[in-house]
């Protein structure tokens, strides 16, 4: 009979642990897969860029704002599109 400690039995309690502390956190990178399809690619590309043409009307339409509120102004105030 072995008496003692015996080589190479350690408790599974501690991975497990670990395993559950790894999966509560969210890893950085995209979250979503590419499509690799040309069709899918174009229509990725195309809903990317009308997103960015939002966010840039969007900032021009404050700067608009925000510099015609004074008495100098050099932008042209824009109406707000209806």
């Amino acid at each position: 009979m072995v008496q003692g400690k015996t080589k190479g039995l350690t408790s599974k309690a501690s991975s497990t642990r670990h395993s559950a502390k790894a999966s509560a956190n969210t890893k950085k990178g995209k979250k979503y897969i590419a499509p690799k399809k040309p069709i899918l690619m174009k229509q990725a590309q195309g809903e990317k860029c009308g997103l960015t043409a939002k966010i840039n009307r969007s900032i021009e339409q404050q700067m608009v704002s925000a510099a015609s509120s004074g008495k100098l102004t050099i932008m042209k105030h824009v109406a707000p599109e209806a």
